[in-house]
């Protein structure tokens, strides 16, 4: 099978819808889109690596500043504000440790796991921000509320007036029997033509056609939701698959690696139902309680999305950074999406992209 540019059926192949939460604080930085200004600085993984393990328990979570365009990491002392700045990202001061957050996030595992809830570590506030839907009322919110007013200034609890879940619908764009959803990215293992879309995508559809009623052209191997949210399809028809994300009406956009996600970062993602929107990375290692169990380390985000977009691609120029979990909201009112994180989802499945 070649890698060839297609007109007729890119929505599916060339990769397209998008929701998920994300990984923990990171030090390693994508690139900022064209119209944010230069490229964020790139720290090498071995220096990002050293850092991490200099500062150890002295640093709580990084972000991207896009008005000072700069790296931020968190620190909670002076010898720790020192090493950043050495590697050239700027220190700033806060009162929680990471270990102390996750403290806070391992609470929240253990007493306040309700579905309807989320919650993401935000390095900007320096606390766990917790969020619930609308279907926490009564006896369980008053439930999360003691769990969260337990924890003081590490933890601060939101509304919302929506509901959290996985975005999947009937409609078009890659299908199943009775469901559909939408390609995040096309990918090789051995050797072969594979592409990732949601794990909750994966776990309804074991066949899937480019249209509905249509012919097979690839089959579910393998997948995982809850717990992550991730599937990974073989090709099994002689069908193109670029390694590029539909952009719906502009020239389709070439993706050549997969990258972590950094909150203030911006986003693009492209879905099937909703085409192709933007926004900014708002926390990572975010957990979101659907009411189909818990899903963790995904990227949390402010980029809308709706049915039929889980699975489609989150990615900022060439990087593919997630794929669409759920949410809640819309793109006529705005929400909240998460994403699973790509690099994760690429090792767990032993696939490249390509």
């Amino acid at each position: 099978m070649k890698h060839r540019r297609i007109t007729q059926r890119r929505a599916v192949l060339a990769g397209a819808g998008a929701l998920a939460l994300a990984t923990t604080a990171t030090l390693s930085l994508a690139s900022a889109n064209a119209a944010d200004g230069p490229a964020v600085k790139q720290l090498t993984p071995a220096a990002a690596t050293a850092l991490a393990s200099q500062l150890s328990g002295h640093a709580a979570g990084s972000y991207y500043d896009a008005r000072a365009k700069k790296l931020v990491v968190n620190v909670v002392d002076r010898k720790a504000a020192d090493a950043v700045r050495a590697k050239g990202a700027e220190a700033r001061m806060v009162r929680h440790s990471l270990a102390q957050l996750d403290a806070a996030r391992a609470t929240l595992k253990q007493r306040a796991t309700i579905p309807g809830t989320a919650w993401a570590m935000d390095p900007r506030a320096n606390k766990v921000v917790v969020t619930a839907d609308r279907t926490v009322s009564g006896a369980k919110f008053d439930k999360l509320n003691k769990v969260v007013k337990s924890l003081g200034s590490k933890a601060e609890l939101r509304r919302t007036a929506a509901k959290f879940t996985p975005f999947i619908a009937g409609g078009d764009a890659i299908w199943g029997s009775s469901s559909r959803c939408s390609l995040g990215f096309n990918v090789t293992k051995g050797g072969q033509p594979y592409f990732l879309t949601a794990g909750h995508c994966g776990n309804a559809v074991k066949s899937w056609s480019d249209k509905q009623g249509g012919q097979e052209i690839a089959g579910t191997e393998d997948s995982k939701f809850p717990g992550s949210d991730y599937a990974i399809a073989k090709y099994t028809a002689d069908i193109a698959h670029p390694s590029e994300v539909n952009t719906y009406g502009g020239s389709p956009q070439k993706i050549t690696k997969a990258a972590e996600a950094t909150v203030g970062q911006k986003v693009k993602r492209s879905g099937s139902t909703t085409q192709v929107h933007d926004g900014t990375v708002k926390a990572l290692n975010a957990s979101v309680n659907y009411q189909e169990g818990t899903v963790e380390g995904l990227i949390q985000t402010d980029v809308c999305a709706e049915p039929g977009d889980s699975g489609g691609a989150l990615y900022d120029g060439d990087s593919a950074l997630g794929l669409t979990s759920g949410g809640s909201g819309n793109c006529s009112s705005g929400g909240e999406t998460y994403f699973q994180p790509v690099p994760a989802a690429l090792k767990a499945v032993g696939a490249q992209i390509g």
